[in-house]
């Protein structure tokens, strides 16, 4: 580890996880720099093997952690919250980026609400170039009690979550064989025991998935398996989930399969409309796999009307 000149005693640690991909790193981290008025930028090299260490020794005001053997996205960001010193922490990816002055919103927000566990905003499409499309996400920012909401879909973007470090003592570390839904994963623990706040603002711009973008989020089909196991083996098992009942429970495994579904037969028909039809299929599948009764209401839903999935 090495340190360049970096704010003392900042009030927000902001974890940058990188692998190969130095000429992402100058705009992110500046972007980082350029959010709050007291931010620890702290990039985590996942054992890159190429010249991230020479480009990160060139950046100002950084902390710089290099890991000595690849650990995948969640265990980079395990890392980045253990080298943090900040009372508040959030996570940015290396080809994403954050908007000027958006931190400290966020940070007044939970100084003015001390019970509550995390603040999220709206995120911007990018391109490849990260350069805004027009569009943001989520189109509505639930708040408060969002427990079971989380539980039946993940609309906090991970780059607009900004987090208090304490919240960790209490539900952990990342779930590091969750990586690509390890941000989701966390945000359900926390909103277990803490209520989360939410601005209407955008606050970072998200560069979208492509196929060549080399982006973990591309391969749908891999996080939908690991949300899938989450959600049956841990979420659902979680202290307050078992003290709801049985059929809370069962509502909450349905809502989950029916909006993964969705989600999943979307996705299928977008890849294969460009042309993709081997992805489109493997994503199918893996629908009548993981949800075959949720699949089979699917089906019926667009027969009688609902559309089919695949027209234009």
């Amino acid at each position: 580890m090495f340190l360049a000149t970096q704010v003392l005693m900042a009030k927000v640690s902001l974890i940058i996880p990188t692998f190969n991909r130095p000429h992402l790193l100058p705009r992110c981290v500046n972007s980082a720099l350029k959010a709050g008025s007291s931010v620890e930028v702290i990039v985590v090299d996942d054992a890159s093997s190429d010249e991230t260490a020479s480009v990160c020794q060139k950046l100002r005001e950084i902390k710089y952690v290099r890991l000595t053997s690849n650990r995948g996205v969640a265990g980079a960001r395990n890392e980045g919250l253990r080298a943090s010193t900040s009372e508040y922490v959030g996570f940015l990816d290396d080809d994403d980026l954050r908007l000027p002055n958006s931190i400290d919103t966020q940070v007044n927000l939970l100084d003015a609400h001390a019970d509550a566990g995390m603040v999220y905003g709206r995120a911007l499409y990018g391109d490849e170039q990260c350069v805004p499309k027009g569009d943001s996400y989520p189109d509505e920012c639930p708040q408060g009690d969002i427990f079971w909401e989380l539980m039946q879909s993940n609309f906090v973007p991970c780059l607009t979550a900004i987090f208090r470090r304490a919240c960790l003592d209490r539900v952990g570390l990342l779930d590091e064989s969750a990586t690509g839904v390890d941000d989701w994963d966390l945000w359900v623990r926390i909103s277990e025991l803490y209520p989360v706040l939410a601005t209407e603002q955008t606050v970072a711009i998200w560069r979208h998935p492509t196929p060549t973008s080399g982006q973990l989020s591309f391969r749908a089909d891999r996080m939908h398996r690991r949300a899938h196991r989450l959600h049956r083996d841990k979420w659902l098992r979680l202290p307050r989930s078992m003290e709801a009942g049985e059929e809370r429970r069962n509502q909450a495994a349905r809502a989950f399969a029916d909006r993964a579904t969705q989600q999943m037969i979307s996705e299928a028909a977008s890849r294969y409309r460009a042309g993709r039809a081997i992805d489109s299929i493997r994503l199918a599948l893996e629908v009548a796999r993981l949800y075959p009764l949720a699949a089979v209401r699917h089906a019926l839903r667009a027969s009688n009307g609902g559309g089919d999935v695949f027209s234009d």
